[in-house]
């Protein structure tokens, strides 16, 4: 039998990701054989991370889910047997036409973010059919809400620096940002700059991969990142580093800035956030002084009730001192603001029926036990692109909202996760070489094609096919609801912007990627002239938007907003305590990602499994030895929300007061079926609805 010769696809990393990679596909006999970076590419350069270099392994794993099932056993125990696809999308349909005639159609929720990132199958593609069917508008924070807002609402939607440009800059400061687990493909940009003499500064409560590869590392309290930035602006006006010129110029509301950061002196700095006064004098004249200069600007940042202030405060630096005046200097949080994405497009927020309520998915929990009294109660739930049982907080709540049996559940998935063994109905999901889709990145400058490399595996089908199905199934006859993965693509982007003139999807197609028509790295200086994209076309020191009340993010509801209706912001950054931290328990729990998990992918999976290795909780010396805690030890950590088990790794890595957890592992593969969102609250950030995921007490204790 002649083998077939290979063929290479060009494809692209599907996850939500700032690197959105570029991939080449080696196919052989219909069989994916290999994936590797695409060398071509500017950002990719032909490397791939610890998650996705054998993607191959994740598309034929032997425990992927092919085809459609109905639950069998007791919800949770993951017993299913094989059903047609006509069965369950007759059954889909019987039960949420059950439901809306007996409670209205608000008792159905879907709950979704970003397990695909795509334009075609990402965050957006169920939007349509249920605020067409006059669902719960489910409100998504669970990511860079509140640092989306604090930051709009100092610089507006500006996407900031060139991430390429980084290798002009002299001072990088990386605030909360593990560059090297989490933005592989950043990390050589800033390491060229290193190499050229610049100055690399980690903000981080715990020694990172990427904090130890840097020249100074500050190591913060968990949620005081906005008490440090207020004091390094008191530093930066109190010893005249301020250019004047550039703040007369393109600013307003300095001299209420400089009142609000006077209330800051280093001595309440410190204690609050636990830098010595003079490691915060040195680092703020060091970072007004050497130019260029640029913050990166990590997510877990806003995870605290200031985290979205903490940001608004951190995006008037780069102002302050004339940053913006350089090539290379500035402030990047999320790019992906120069994609002209036509999201209202793809949301359709205009089929939400005037009254449709909205919930939060953060109180997930709450909601589906009953606790938050919802009228009509959440009776359906379509679950796709999320593994809430995983990565929403108040984890026991949550699930054992989902182990209701009066609770109709459809799962849409690639394997029986934690929360797929809650399902009525479990569908089965293509992965990204088995569909066509256009991403978007929130991490470089450049649109990427994914083609399909092999056929869908089973009856698996792509989330934009299962929501063709469904309208089919439901009676929406409009032909928006039946546009093929191509059209949907082309519908998605502003091929008219700039940034995309003279660009098609063709295009893309043909080559793989495009860059949008921005400045080259080493000429783009976006606002050395002001042009800001705020109300006053200034750097907002006093936000404009949060004076006025009039809210700052997208208006379309299915997006995070900027804040409920009526609440009042503070329109000058502040910092407001953590809630938990140091309280009735000893510790501070922060949950960054794992290195080699991508929030709850690939936690099954044996290679990234072995790299992972069983949970972890990494402990100071001196809190392991005051709690009696050995290193390889198991131990538990709880509160009243809850307990996990996890072993322990005494290092001094982390601060003094703090554990560190990472996220994403699977409750059902780990010992005491629990993980880390077991013991995080579902309360919010002041700004933007932002998860407090580091605001969180604990206690660790051994397991005799």
């Amino acid at each position: 039998m002649t083998t077939a010769q290979p063929t290479i696809v060009r494809s692209a990393c599907p996850h939500d990701c700032p690197d959105t990679c570029a991939m080449l596909t080696e196919v052989r006999d219909g069989r994916v054989v290999g994936v590797k970076g695409d060398p071509d590419h500017p950002f990719t350069q032909g490397h791939l991370c610890a998650k996705v270099k054998n993607y191959q392994a994740r598309v034929h794993s032997p425990d992927r889910l092919l085809y459609p099932m109905r639950r069998t056993g007791p919800k949770g125990v993951g017993q299913f047997a094989r059903i047609t696809w006509q069965a369950a999308l007759a059954e889909i349909g019987q039960r949420f036409r059950a439901t809306i005639a007996e409670h209205g159609a608000e008792a159905i929720l879907p709950c979704s973010y970003m397990g695909q990132e795509g334009l075609v199958h990402g965050i957006h593609c169920g939007d349509p059919f249920f605020n067409r069917l006059g669902a719960t508008v489910a409100e998504r924070t669970f990511c860079n809400s509140g640092a989306n807002a604090g930051y709009v609402m100092t610089l507006g939607p500006t996407p900031g620096v060139d991430p390429e440009a980084f290798v002009h800059a002299r001072f990088i400061v990386l605030w909360a940002a593990n560059t090297i687990s989490t933005a592989l493909h950043h990390w050589p940009f800033i390491a060229e700059a290193k190499a050229r003499g610049a100055t690399v500064v980690a903000i981080d409560p715990l020694r990172s991969r990427t904090a130890a590869k840097c020249d100074w590392h500050l190591p913060i309290r968990p949620g005081t990142d906005a008490a440090l930035a207020l004091g390094m602006i008191q530093v930066i006006v109190a010893e005249g580093l301020v250019d004047h010129a550039y703040v007369a110029a393109h600013t307003q509301g300095f001299a209420a800035l400089a009142a609000r950061a006077a209330e800051y002196p280093l001595e309440r700095v410190a204690a609050i956030t636990g830098i010595a006064v003079a490691e915060i004098r040195r680092f703020a004249r060091a970072y007004a002084t050497t130019q260029p200069s640029v913050i990166r600007v990590g997510v877990a940042i806003e995870r605290s009730p200031s985290g979205g202030q903490a940001v608004q405060a951190i995006a008037a630096l780069p102002a302050l001192i004339g940053a913006w005046r350089h090539v290379g200097g500035g402030i990047l949080q999320n790019p992906n603001r120069a994609f002209p994405i036509r999201r209202e497009h793809l949301a359709r927020p205009d089929f939400i029926r005037p009254g449709t309520r909205a919930l939060n998915l953060m109180r997930l929990g709450r909601a589906l036990t009953g606790e938050l009294g919802l009228v009509p109660p959440v009776k359906a739930l379509v679950i796709y692109n999320c593994n809430p049982a995983v990565t929403l907080p108040e984890q026991e709540r949550v699930v054992a909202g989902l182990a209701r049996a009066d609770l109709f559940t459809v799962v849409h998935e690639q394997f029986i996760t934690d929360t797929a063994d809650y399902a009525d109905i479990l569908l089965p999901a293509t992965t990204q070489l088995e569909q066509f889709d256009l991403m978007f990145s929130w991490g470089h400058y450049y649109l990427t094609a994914n083609e399909p490399a092999i056929a869908p595996l089973g009856e698996a089908v792509s989330n934009a096919e299962l929501f063709r199905r469904l309208a089919r199934e439901l009676g929406f006859n409009d032909p928006f609801f039946q546009r093929s993965d191509q059209v949907i693509a082309e519908e998605a982007m502003d091929w008219s912007a700039p940034a995309l003139a003279g660009s098609s999807l063709g295009e893309a197609r043909a080559r793989g990627y495009i860059r949008l028509k921005l400045p080259a790295p080493d000429a783009g200086r976006p606002h050395a002239e002001g042009n800001f994209p705020t109300p006053s076309g200034k750097c907002e020191f006093v936000s404009s938007a949060a004076a006025a009340g009039s809210g700052v993010l997208p208006n379309f509801r299915q997006m995070y907003r900027g804040n409920q209706a009526g609440l009042a912001v503070d329109p000058l950054p502040d910092f407001v305590p953590p809630a938990e931290g140091h309280g009735r328990y000893g510790l501070s729990l922060i949950s960054p990602k794992a290195h080699a998990l991508l929030n709850s992918s690939y936690a099954n999976l044996p290679v990234q499994r072995h790299l992972a290795g069983q949970q972890p909780i990494m402990i100071h010396p001196k809190d392991a030895a005051a709690r009696g805690i050995r290193g390889g030890a198991r131990v538990r950590i709880f509160n009243d929300r809850g307990s996990m088990s996890a072993l322990a790794q005494v290092s001094d890595a982390v601060r003094e007061g703090v554990v560190a957890a990472p996220l994403g592992y699977w409750r059902k593969l780990e010992a005491g079926g629990a993980t880390v969102n077991a013991l995080s609250s579902d309360a919010v950030g002041v700004i933007g609805g932002a998860p407090t995921f580091s605001d969180t007490g604990v206690e660790v204790a051994p397991v005799n």
